[in-house]
C-alpha cells in the first residue's frame, strides 16, 4: 500500500512556522492572547479565571487557576487537534519535575547520568569544585586532543545541563570557548566538570512559594580576565523572592579599557535581564509593587547608573553596594 503525505510537521522550513500560526490562531479563539516577552506563552484572564499555556512545537504545558477551567481548556483543545493528556506535569522537554513538600524540584538527573555515560565516567571519582578557580585557559596552551568532535558534543550536552544547575554555569561556559580548537588542558577541565556531576547527580533547582515578591539582582564581572583575547567575564542571578529564576555567566563582546566600563556591561546586562523580567510579571497579571534591588560591589558604577543622564537604567531600580 501507497499513503500520500499531505503535510508534514517535521522536515520542511517552514512547518515550525506554520504550525505556531496555527495554533496561536485556535488560541486567540479560545480568549488566549500571546505574550509579548515571550512568543512561545500565552495568557487567558477573564475576570477572576487565569491560564497559562506554554508551548514548544507540540509540547504543551498548561496550569489554570481552576480544575474546571483547566479541563474546560483541555476539552477544547482536544476537540481542534489530536492530543493526548499526559496528567500533572512531570517531565518536560528533558526536565523531569518533582513534586516535594516545600514546593517544586527541576532536576536533569537521568540526562546528567547520560552524559557521564557517553564520556565513560559513570564509575569516576567525584570532584568538590566544578572549576578550577587558579585560573583561566589559554587558547593556545597544550596538545591537541585527538578526538574533538566528542569534546565539542560533551560541552554542547552540558549546556542543556545548566538549564537547572546554575551552581556550573561559569564552568561551562570557560569549556565552551575553546569548542573551536579543544587542547589537552581544555579535556581536563571538562573532565574535572563531569566528576564535579558525578558527585552531585541529585542536584536540581527549587522552587517554593516565597511570602516576598521582591525582584533582586546579584552581578559581578572580572577585567580582562580572559587571557587570550583580554575581554572580561559578567555573570548574574536574578531572584524572585527567594527563587533563583534567571542567570548567565558571558565573555563580553568588546574589550573594556577600563575595570569601570566592563563592571558597567555586567550592570546593563543583569539591568536588561531584570527589565525584561518585569515586563513578563506584568503580563502575567503579577506586576511589581515595588522597584528592583540591584547589588553590586562597585561605586563608580553605582555612580554612573544613578546619572541624571542614565535615566533608562536607573528607572526602576534601586542600586546597593557590597564589600
Amino acid at each position: 500500500m501507497v499513503c500520500r503525505l499531505n503535510k508534514s510537521l517535521y522536515g520542511l522550513k517552514q512547518a515550525p512556522r506554520a504550525w505556531h500560526s496555527r495554533i496561536a490562531a485556535f488560541l486567540v479563539t479560545l480568549g488566549f492572547v500571546e505574550a509579548k516577552s515571550d512568543t512561545s506563552l500565552f495568557i487567558y484572564h477573564h475576570g477572576a479565571e487565569t491560564a497559562y499555556l506554554l508551548l514548544y512545537v507540540d509540547d504543551i504545558v498548561l496550569t489554570a487557576s481552576s480544575p474546571s477551567l483547566l479541563r474546560r481548556i483541555i476539552s477544547a483543545l482536544q476537540l481542534e487537534f489530536p492530543l493526548k493528556d499526559l496528567g500533572v506535569l512531570h517531565h518536560f522537554l528533558g526536565v523531569t519535575v518533582e513534586p516535594r513538600p516545600t514546593g517544586l524540584l527541576l532536576h536533569q538527573r537521568q540526562y546528567t547520568l547520560d552524559i557521564l555515560e557517553r564520556a565513560g565516567m559513570t564509575g569516576c571519582k567525584p570532584c568538590p569544585t566544578p572549576v578550577d578557580t587558579q585560573g583561566k585557559l589559554s587558547e593556545a596552551e597544550g596538545s591537541l586532543v585527538a578526538d574533538p568532535t566528542a569534546y565539542r558534543n560533551l560541552a554542547g550536552a552540558l549546556q542543556y545541563l545548566t538549564f537547572t544547575r546554575p551552581d556550573i554555569t561559569y564552568a561551562v561556559q570557560q569549556v565552551c570557548l575553546h569548542m573551536h580548537d579543544p587542547r589537552e588542558p581544555h579535556l581536563t577541565a571538562l573532565k574535572c566538570l563531569l566528576r564535579y556531576l558525578r558527585g552531585t547527580v541529585d542536584y536540581g533547582l527549587l522552587l517554593h512559594r516565597s511570602p516576598s515578591s521582591e525582584l533582586v539582582v546579584y552581578i559581578d564581572a572580572d577585567w580582562a580576565g580572559c587571557p587570550d583575547t583580554r575581554r572580561s567575564t559578567s555573570g548574574y542571578a536574578v531572584f524572585l523572592g527567594g527563587n533563583l529564576v534567571s542567570w548567565s555567566s558571558k565573555r563580553q563582546l568588546v574589550v573594556s579599557r577600563s575595570s569601570a566600563e566592563a563592571e558597567y556591561r555586567a550592570v546593563a546586562n543583569g539591568v536588561a535581564e531584570a527589565s525584561w523580567l518585569r515586563q513578563l510579571l506584568a503580563e502575567l497579571h503579577s506586576p511589581l509593587s515595588r522597584s528592583t534591588l540591584v547589588y553590586y560591589d562597585n561605586v563608580s558604577v553605582v555612580y554612573l547608573s544613578t546619572n541624571p543622564e542614565k535615566k533608562m537604567l536607573g528607572k526602576y531600580l534601586n542600586f546597593r553596594t557590597e564589600g
